[in-house]
């Protein structure tokens, strides 16, 4: 399924139950690499799942990470050589294409990725979460007034928690938003709308619970400016 403008892409599992971005996403970087032999940069924003990281790794190949919105990922595919460009929010950009998100091809490669190994949905993911381990989003939208976000921005950069519930802390990443990357892989990143008093909390890891508790330790954050 794709959205009005079909440039971002949605699916469901035999089960009926909503796959997230992030496990389409390493979908289809596993189908490029593995079925198509794709080689290239990958480029993906900061707010997409760090599984993409370890495939990267696995794989030996260059990531690229971008701010938050597609044009930054667009920019990054003009260069060309490149396997896939790809959001948290669905849009999905291809070698040898138009450059930018297209949901319609991503859904028709999610078909060819089915039709090629003929094995379900989750066989597929279930594959990757062996390798790579699970990986758990959440994400939490709520009101911030727009005159303390850069204050905002500013503690969390300068004042980093030295772990993200039971793993150190090993990077700040400060170019759009706050992100802090866990020795475990798992991060936290808080990040305001460009247009709206609106902060954005986002989480990964192993579970939906240590994802949830994540967005409470952004929630604290906050807090410490708001008030």
């Amino acid at each position: 399924m794709t959205d009005g403008d079909a440039d971002r892409v949605g699916g469901m599992d035999g089960r009926g139950r909503p796959l997230t971005t992030h496990q389409i996403i390493c979908l289809l970087l596993y189908h490029s690499l593995e079925n198509r032999r794709t080689r290239g940069r990958m480029i993906k924003a900061l707010t997409t799942t760090s599984m993409v990281d370890k495939i990267c790794a696995d794989y030996g190949l260059e990531l690229v990470e971008t701010g938050v919105g597609f044009k930054y990922i667009c920019a990054e595919m003009l260069k060309g050589n490149f396997v896939l460009g790809a959001e948290e929010s669905g849009g999905i950009g291809f070698p040898g294409h138009v450059p930018e998100r297209d949901g319609i091809l991503a859904g028709l490669m999610l078909l060819e990725l089915l039709a090629t190994e003929r094995r379900s949905i989750n066989q597929l993911i279930g594959r990757l979460e062996k390798k790579y381990g699970p990986h758990r989003y959440a994400r939490l939208d709520t009101h911030f007034p727009l005159e303390k976000r850069d204050a905002l921005l500013e503690f969390c950069g300068n004042n980093p928690p030295a772990k993200l519930l039971r793993a150190k802390v090993v990077d700040v990443k400060s170019y759009d938003g706050v992100k802090f990357v866990a020795q475990d892989g798992s991060w936290l990143m808080v990040r305001g709308s460009g247009t709206e008093p609106v902060l954005r909390i986002y989480a990964e890891a192993r579970s939906d619970a240590d994802a949830r508790r994540l967005l409470q330790v952004g929630v604290k954050m906050t807090q410490a400016v708001s008030r």
